[in-house]
């Protein structure tokens, strides 16, 4: 029976939804009378893929309408770097930032789409939405 290596990172993802993320923060937005949509777009997202401990490059895309605050970039982009020494799945990482930007944001709505660049042939898209109800 050949024993497979075990790698740093393989057996994290069972804690990730208790994951301490950096905080991000917020401004009070000045027209929730209106209804508009925010675009961003994080082209140069990393993270480590927990099989194999190489870097996983992706693009992330949120598409949100606020409602009483707007999320502030600068935390943001701080919030983001923190993934880029921690193994997780593609999966997890979409499901991770829809859940700490609407803890934090409350929007109307809002989507998070990940596109993963190839590895191994296969490049790997991953996208939620949500909407406030």
């Amino acid at each position: 029976m050949k024993k497979t290596k075990k790698t740093l990172y393989q057996g994290l993802q069972g804690n990730i939804r208790n994951l301490k993320t950096p905080k991000i923060e917020v401004f009070k937005n000045q027209y929730p009378d209106r209804d508009y949509t925010v675009g961003l777009e994080i082209p140069e997202f990393t993270c480590i893929c927990p099989k194999t401990g190489l870097p996983d490059f992706a693009l992330v895309k949120i598409e949100y309408s606020p409602d009483k605050h707007c999320i502030e970039l600068k935390s943001f982009k701080m919030y983001t770097i923190f993934y880029r020494n921690l193994g997780i799945f593609h999966e997890n990482v979409v499901n991770k930032i829809m859940e700490d930007f609407i803890k934090t944001v409350r929007p109307r709505s809002v989507k998070v789409t990940v596109c993963f660049n190839s590895r191994g042939g296969i490049a790997t898209t991953v996208s939620r939405g949500y909407i406030a109800k």
